[in-house]
């Protein structure tokens, strides 16, 4: 029979988590590249962008949880990247913006910062 302590558990949970962000992240990615591409006001676009706004949705309403166990400074710079990367979405799907650059670069920055 297999024993795992709880801290065991816990530290595998929390490194699933942090593989299924990853994985998430790069996901968006590769659909921003992809409607990059394609242009602003292409199908592309529109589902990378809706992509985009589900993971940080969900990303948010954790990192705005008391019970995320992240410091608060880091959970707060990251809630208002969140934010600023849908704000600039919003922007590309008005037609306003195409800075698919700017949201690629700072997704794979916070991707790659996730360990």
């Amino acid at each position: 029979m297999y024993q795992f302590s709880y801290a065991e558990i816990q530290t595998d949970s929390v490194a699933d988590a942090r593989d299924r962000e990853r994985q998430l992240l790069t996901r968006s990615i590769d659909l921003l590249v992809k409607a990059r591409a394609a242009g602003a006001l292409s199908h592309e676009s529109i589902e990378a962008i809706h992509f985009l706004n589900r993971i940080w949705t969900s990303l948010i309403e954790d990192l705005g949880n008391p019970d995320n166990a992240l410091p608060t400074e880091l959970r707060a710079n990251l809630i208002s990247i969140g934010l600023w990367l849908m704000r600039e979405a919003e922007e590309i799907r008005q037609g306003r913006s195409d800075n698919f650059e700017g949201l690629i670069e700072v997704s794979q920055i916070i991707r790659d910062g996730i360990q």
